[in-house]
């Protein structure tokens, strides 16, 4: 499984300086096989608030996301899918899962965050919200928010272990 994670890792980065029409902001429908002949991996555009998924080097779908309020806030790196839940509580404010007032929404799919400092976080995740207007802007703590039709679908196709890459 390591060794998988980091032929994923290297793939996704080779991927950012393989294909400049992505790297210019253009949604490319397939990538260059010798990079990305695996079974899927996330990119999210921060600047363009977009999330894409990609299965066997196609592009399967992009959606629109929510990230951090300030930069800092959504962390940028190579990750991984840690864990999918459905019906999260919300921790910090003690509101059940599957409540209508949870800001999660009823998917989580957790994300393994190695910090700047070297630390490992679980307290990022992509999920969705009962905030659908905020889709599109830079308002989370940190995590990334999808409307909830989305992140039903992503949530279905998505494994665990999957690389997820969040760049600028």
């Amino acid at each position: 499984m390591f060794r998988r994670f980091w032929v994923a890792a290297i793939a996704v980065v080779a991927l950012l300086f393989a294909i400049p029409t992505y790297a210019a902001g253009a949604e490319s429908t397939s990538l260059d096989k010798k990079y990305v002949d695996y079974a899927q991996f996330i990119v999210i555009d921060k600047s363009s608030n977009k999330l894409y998924f990609y299965q066997k080097g196609k592009l399967v779908k992009s959606f629109d996301v929510a990230t951090g309020k300030k930069p800092s806030y959504t962390p940028e790196g190579l990750f991984t899918i840690r864990e999918k839940v459905k019906n999260r509580p919300y921790y910090k404010e003690k509101i059940k899962g599957g409540d209508p007032k949870n800001p999660l929404g009823d998917r989580w799919l957790g994300l393994k965050v190695t910090l700047k400092n070297g630390q490992v976080s679980y307290a990022y995740g992509i999920h969705g919200t009962n905030n659908e207007k905020s889709i599109g802007k830079y308002v989370s703590a940190g995590c990334i928010r999808m409307h909830n039709k989305s992140v039903h679908w992503l949530y279905d196709q998505v494994k665990v272990d999957t690389p997820v890459l969040i760049r600028k």
